[in-house]
């Protein structure tokens, strides 16, 4: 039995045969265009099709998945592709006038980072889909499966996972990507056990029989009898655990509330049916980001009362929206910036465009009326007390009673005792946050390690945003994905944190996690992992001294 590790992203395990997604082939020799205008025709064509299949395939889908394969339907319809593609052809042939112009677009968004840096995937599928198209190649992607399969890639397109049978893939194994990655996200979400970051994989030949531990990220070549059985055993007690219910308390009582991560109507009615105490998250970026004009005041709070009365009575945090220089707006454009991860983005946006956050402030307020739901508003990209202040203002003078910050940058996190002086509440959002602590972009699978959560320096900004919370009595919250890691989720309790936002698959771990350990106990947990000296020694110190009947089940 050959064992390779990886980076777990999505929990769970499974056992099933190698089904490989072979890289593009080679293009073929091909004379530079003698027609350009008929080839740059055909070139659209292919791009259009692309364009118009993924339309269907996201009609198909709600959510998250929904959003990531129209965003790459968008890519295949960006007129300025087809100007490289152009361009190109004054020394090329169609389909290697295509490739150059994806590769220069991929360039591109890497050093642009941030959003853009994550649809570059999305751009090289659209690319080797079109390629294939103009070449009569059959489409890349995964192959047919007739039994249940762990498939093995390079990288995964949103449009490949979106669609995964669970029935038929009971694993997804990637060389490249992160925690954040798409086939990350997209894996959890459908309950897919899912590694990334699994160097050597795609040597493994097509119908070999492999297990997978999506937690531990263990790819296990020709599981023996032993493995198999203590999996199994593992997930049957996770499913013991997923029949628990009720609010997140530790053994003697400490509540933390356990909350859901939603981003569009199709996910709010999703965890408005589950066992969670309200949302700590509520992305509202899906109603600007493919707009092509600002959405009005009446049709932004038509939407939000959709997201609401899902929840009754229980508490929906809304981020207002995290657009700017990642996350451009057609109808908001403040120019190209040379570091956008740094730029005007999140609340520096709207300082720009108060307008926008007006409206959305109104709308907002109006929906909250109609509906008599709890909402609390928060605002991205928070770095010192004064913007804190005049957000909180804003959002007060719009009839919006409960104001808070995302803590996402280590100045804040830093001063979160001047912060909360002039805030409501505030919520970690860990991914960025850990991002700017360590330098690091989180769209670079290379520098996971540096992004962990559990190095200890991140987990240092945390403990100084909770000791802001302690000073003034506010409650601080974590909605980054951190929070949804069982072991992570008792070292955030013991640092303070008084509430875990996370994807729904994951609440009744941590739900469990928490009723096992005593307050005291997180408390002493958490110093272990801040006294450690790199993330692997911090979750390893961590996990032996936490309770066995949790780490028998991770």
């Amino acid at each position: 039995m050959t064992i390779m590790t990886g980076l777990g992203v999505s929990g769970g395990t499974a056992v099933g045969v190698v089904a490989l997604v072979a890289l593009p082939a080679p293009l073929p020799d091909e004379a530079a265009s003698t027609d350009r205008a008929g080839d740059l025709a055909r070139v659209s064509v292919a791009l259009e099709d692309v364009a118009a299949r993924f339309d269907a395939t996201a009609a198909s889908l709600t959510g998250d998945a929904a959003e990531m394969i129209s965003a790459a339907a968008a890519i295949a319809r960006d007129p300025g592709l087809l100007d490289a593609v152009e361009e190109h052809l004054q020394s090329e042939g169609p389909a290697h006038a295509l490739h150059a112009a994806v590769d220069d677009y991929a360039k591109q968004f890497e050093e642009l980072g941030g959003y853009f840096a994550e649809r570059v995937t999305d751009l090289l599928d659209v690319g080797a889909r079109a390629e294939a198209l103009l070449l009569g190649r059959p489409l890349p992607g995964v192959p047919e499966l007739t039994e249940p399969s762990v498939v093995i890639a390079h990288d995964l397109a949103p449009a490949d996972t979106a669609v995964m049978d669970p029935a038929m893939v009971v694993g997804i194994v990637t060389e490249d990507g992160g925690r954040t990655s798409h086939t990350a996200i997209l894996a959890s979400q459908r309950g897919i056990p899912a590694i990334v970051q699994a160097k050597g994989a795609l040597e493994f030949s097509s119908g070999l029989r492999v297990g997978i531990d999506g937690d531990s990220g263990e790819l296990v070549v020709e599981p023996d009898e032993a493995w198999l059985a203590a999996k199994d055993e593992k997930r049957r007690a996770r499913e013991r655990i997923s029949e628990r219910s009720g609010p997140g308390r530790t053994s003697d009582g400490h509540p933390v509330m356990l909350l859901a991560n939603v981003g569009n109507v199709a996910d709010a009615e999703l965890a408005g049916a589950a066992d969670v105490e309200g949302v700590g998250l509520f992305r509202t970026e899906f109603l600007h980001l493919s707009a092509a004009t600002a959405p009005s005041v009446a049709d932004q709070s038509d939407e939000y009362v959709r997201v609401l009365r899902p929840f009754g009575d229980r508490p929906v945090t809304v981020r207002t929206l995290d657009a700017g220089a990642d996350k451009p707006l057609a109808f908001a454009d403040l120019g190209p910036e040379p570091n956008p991860a740094l730029g005007r983005r999140g609340l520096r946006l709207m300082k720009e465009r108060e307008d926008l956050l007006d409206d959305q402030l109104a709308a907002l307020a109006m929906a909250a009326a109609e509906t008599g739901a709890l909402v609390k508003v928060m605002a991205p990209m928070v770095a010192t007390k004064q913007e804190a202040a005049w957000f909180t203002d804003r959002a007060h003078a719009a009839g919006l009673p409960a104001a808070g910050v995302m803590i996402e940058v280590p100045g804040a996190a830093l001063r979160a005792h001047q912060v909360l002086e002039i805030t409501d509440f505030a919520s970690l959002g860990t991914n960025d946050l850990a991002q700017y602590t360590m330098a690091a972009d989180r769209m670079v699978g290379e520098l996971s390690d540096l992004l962990d959560p559990w190095q200890p320096a991140v987990l240092d900004v945390v403990a100084a945003a909770c000791e802001g919370g302690r000073a003034t009595g506010k409650p601080v919250g974590v909605c980054g994905e951190s929070a949804g890691d069982a072991l992570m989720a008792l070292v955030l309790t013991g640092l303070g944190v008084t509430s875990l936002s996370m994807s729904m698959q994951r609440v009744p771990m941590v739900r469990w996690a928490l009723s096992r350990h005593t307050t005291e106990e997180c408390v002493r947990l958490a110093r272990i992992a801040r006294d450690a000296d790199s993330a692997v020694a911090a979750q390893e110190a961590v996990r032996s001294a936490a309770s066995p009947e949790l780490t028998d089940l991770l």
